[in-house]
């Protein structure tokens, strides 16, 4: 399954007619763009700040903050635009699950956890009836398109 992600991502980003926005965790905005000779002036509009291409990787970057902007700057020229961001997926459960002694759970864990006396990996528990922990880092890709 991760393989085929991958293959997908890679796909995604080595296709020329649809722009992929890039979030990162630290860098700016990343942004791969069908060619055209106007795309730095065109990714910066009235804006202070220019665009940096990286000729190696073959993206722009430009601020965080332009996201928005972007999105709607692509939608508005090409029609759609993929956005590939990091995330990780949050897991809910809570101590009393842990501890329960039936069968029955009502908990978001679906039961995967029920009666364990505490699952294994790092768990943040704030209550008696909540604890959370996050996933491992992965990508996200989503198409949007013009409505």
């Amino acid at each position: 399954m991760l393989s085929d992600n991958r293959a997908r991502l890679r796909g995604i980003l080595d296709q020329e007619r649809i722009p992929v926005l890039i979030r990162t965790a630290d860098a700016g905005l990343r942004i791969r763009l069908p060619f055209r000779a106007t795309n730095r002036a065109w990714l910066k509009g009235e804006r202070r700040a220019n665009p940096k291409w990286d000729r190696v990787r073959r993206f722009w970057t430009v601020p965080k903050a332009w996201f928005n902007l972007m999105v709607q700057q692509c939608l508005a020229t090409f029609g759609s635009v993929y956005v590939v961001q990091p995330y990780r997926e949050q897991e809910k459960c809570a101590p009393a699950c842990w501890n329960a002694l039936g069968d029955e759970c009502q908990c978001s864990c679906m039961g995967e956890h029920h009666g364990s006396q505490g699952p294994a990996g790092r768990w943040k528990v704030v209550s008696d009836s909540f604890a959370t922990r996050w996933g491992e880092k992965a990508v996200a890709c989503r198409l949007i398109r013009m409505r």
